[in-house]
């Protein structure tokens, strides 16, 4: 499987998520407006938070080493029991946490706790999140992107389907109740194409502790929960912060920029990860990894380049179409938000060299360092530019990452 037939299958598998996400946006802001995305973006920061702890946040790890020993039976036998093993343990405790802080959870992010028992959900689910994860993280990690895609397509307009109904019937529950229960559609889709697959074997369902795998598995859990918890929690401070000095309201055009921003960049985060991490996991050669670096950049770049200039030249047309013409004031934020996505993407091909590398101490500190930064210059521009300031923090911060990340992979393969 080449670079170029990855992105198409990938970009298919986007495409349908992209749909299913932006279904549920449009129909928040039709029912509730720009304050209604604002809490939409807590809500779906808590998901994200606790779609990676379902697992124990060990899904890189898994595709790292299934890529590295799916040649060698004994060791990915042992590698999938524990990972089956650890993600079971964590699913249970984070699923129990979540019911017992249900109410208190829903006051704090939401605002209401009429919503205790739609946070209540989410925690009880957690068991068939942690399952999906594991079993797209297998496929990924044997690079069947054919069969990953045509799971993430069906469970995305299964997603779709459901949204639309329950938001019919339960209105703006409705919409959010279908971003919890949409995520285990993809399990009924996921499980029995994942048993039709030529790698399938029954011993990939077997549970057992193996102190070797876990530790490595440890690892990765480390940096994969770093990476996916700091984000989420950076934007409930920076949302809060907004929300203090420039009231929910503006807070939505931030969140509706920003929606737009993930949306189009997914096509290309998520070709890199479903490519690049089993492919550079496995490589270990220096000239071999140079070219392969070298070959993303001469795909990614001018892919985001265009994307990028597209979305500024029609974005009073996709804010009015993905929301409502009352999101108008979101388009003086668009600029530096995409100058922003360039520098993103060009920084995310050399930091996934510390993830496949299980490079850990430095990858967990530059997330915990740039994470800070990120708080740190929202807090100053937005004091000096107003809400504006927030999309300059965010060029600024990921200019300074890149920086970091070309200094750390030259050293890399220095010593190499």
């Amino acid at each position: 499987m080449n670079m170029a037939r990855a992105s198409i299958y990938a970009s298919v598998a986007t495409a349908a998520k992209l749909l299913a996400g932006l279904v549920i946006i449009k129909l928040v802001a039709w029912m509730a407006g720009p304050e209604g995305v604002g809490r939409l973006g807590q809500f779906m920061s808590l998901m994200s938070v606790l779609a990676v702890l379902a697992g124990g946040g060990i899904s890189a790890g898994v595709v790292k080493y299934v890529a590295e020993y799916r040649d060698d039976p004994q060791k990915l036998s042992r590698l999938l029991a524990a990972a089956l093993w650890y993600a079971l343990c964590a699913s249970c405790l984070i699923g129990a946490g979540g019911l017992l802080l249900s109410r208190e959870i829903a006051g704090w992010l939401l605002g209401d706790v009429r919503y205790q028992s739609l946070i209540a959900v989410l925690a009880a689910v957690q068991l068939g999140i942690a399952l999906v994860n594991y079993i797209l993280a297998v496929i990924n990690g044997f690079m069947d992107v054919k069969r990953l895609a045509c799971i993430q397509v069906l469970g995305s307009l299964l997603s779709i389907a459901l949204a639309l109904c329950l938001s019919r019937w339960l209105h703006l529950y409705g919409a959010l109740l279908a971003l919890v229960v949409g995520q285990l559609l993809v399990l009924a889709v996921g499980l029995p194409a994942w048993w039709r697959s030529p790698y399938f074997n029954r011993r990939m369902l077997r549970m057992r502790f193996d102190r070797e795998m876990t530790l490595r598995l440890a690892a990765f859990s480390v940096m994969t929960l770093t990476s996916a918890l700091l984000p989420p929690l950076v934007n409930i401070a920076v949302r809060d912060h907004l929300a203090a000095h420039f009231g929910w309201e503006h807070v939505g055009y931030w969140q509706a920029v920003g929606k737009v921003s993930d949306a189009y960049l997914l096509f290309l985060t998520t070709a890199i990860n479903v490519y690049y991490l089993p492919k550079l996991a496995s490589t270990h050669a220096r000239e071999s990894l140079v070219a392969e670096l070298r070959l993303a950049y001469r795909y990614v770049m001018p892919a985001v380049v265009l994307l990028a200039a597209a979305v500024y030249l029609c974005r009073g047309w996709v804010t009015s179409l993905l929301f409502s013409d009352g999101f108008a004031a979101a388009n003086a934020l668009y600029a530096p938000q995409l100058i922003g996505d360039v520098v993103k993407i060009a920084s995310f091909v050399l930091s996934y060299v510390m993830l496949a590398k299980a490079m850990t101490g430095w990858f967990v500190a530059s997330e915990i360092v740039f994470a800070i930064s990120y708080v740190a210059l929202v807090f100053l521009f937005t004091g000096r530019f107003g809400l504006v300031g927030a999309m300059y923090a965010f060029a600024v911060n990921y200019v300074l990452y890149l920086v970091f990340n070309v200094i750390v992979v030259r050293r890399y393969l220095g010593e190499l």
